[in-house]
């Protein structure tokens, strides 16, 4: 089993005035030749937009996104005639494809709202655009790791053309939790949102993440009160 950590004031971090954002892979003006990305994961960006502003239309090609609201509304629009609303307790994907243009707005002109912004690699490239967004209401499960996307359609959660699946969990006391991969090929990026855990006697705190490759299964030790996002994507 190899380990990486990366702590969270590690990450690079820039500020727009409207956003503030956490870039754990290198991306716009954070270069990092070692934090490049974690197999088929390319982007885990860690963003604040302030109250009215937002991302405006811009391009996307070959790419599944995926935005996981933490704090506030955000109004989603794009070229495939999609105009909605996603709110902290859903997940939003979209495949990009051929090509797909959209906007990414704080719908409050009071309050400040926080996401996360991921970007994975397909196993599928220029596949027709589409996008998907649901509640994970029904999908909670307190004090357990639950599946919010996988690479298939009948599956639970939203699905991707990757061979990827992502697990939320949020914990409310001190617990032990086991973890098998999917596939032996695969590596996991286990992101703290918030609270503190262990894995293999790492200490991660808010906002820290391990890189875990070369192993089948793990187990993570929760500390305190905690949520926590797992992503198991192709590594090799």
């Amino acid at each position: 089993m190899k380990i990486i950590l990366h702590k969270s004031d590690t990450r690079g971090y820039i500020d727009h005035g409207w956003l503030q954002s956490y870039h754990t892979f290198s991306f716009g003006s954070y270069q990092n030749v070692n934090r490049m990305n974690f197999g088929v994961l390319r982007v885990l960006n860690d963003d604040v937009i302030a109250q009215g502003y937002g991302f405006g239309m811009h391009f996307h090609q070959n790419m599944e996104i995926i935005s996981i609201p933490l704090q506030g509304d955000l109004e989603h629009k794009d070229s495939m005639g999609n105009t909605t609303v996603i709110q902290q307790g859903d997940v939003q994907v979209m495949s990009a494809g051929t090509g797909v243009r959209h906007s990414e707005y704080n719908k409050s002109d009071k309050d400040k709202m926080s996401f996360l912004q991921i970007w994975i690699e397909p196993n599928q490239l220029n596949v027709q655009p589409r996008y998907d967004q649901i509640s994970l209401v029904s999908l909670y499960k307190s004090n357990s790791l639950y599946q919010i996307l996988s690479p298939n359609s009948e599956d639970q959660g939203v699905w991707i053309y990757q061979n990827a699946w992502f697990y939320l969990g949020d914990f409310d006391h001190i617990q032990e939790v086991s973890y098998t991969l999917f596939d032996s090929d695969n590596g996991v990026y286990f992101f703290v949102i918030e609270g503190k855990v262990t894995i293999k006697d790492v200490i991660l705190n808010k906002r820290d993440a391990i890189a875990i490759s070369h192993t089948t299964d793990f187990k993570i030790e929760i500390l305190e009160s905690s949520k926590v996002l797992l992503m198991e994507v192709p590594f090799s």
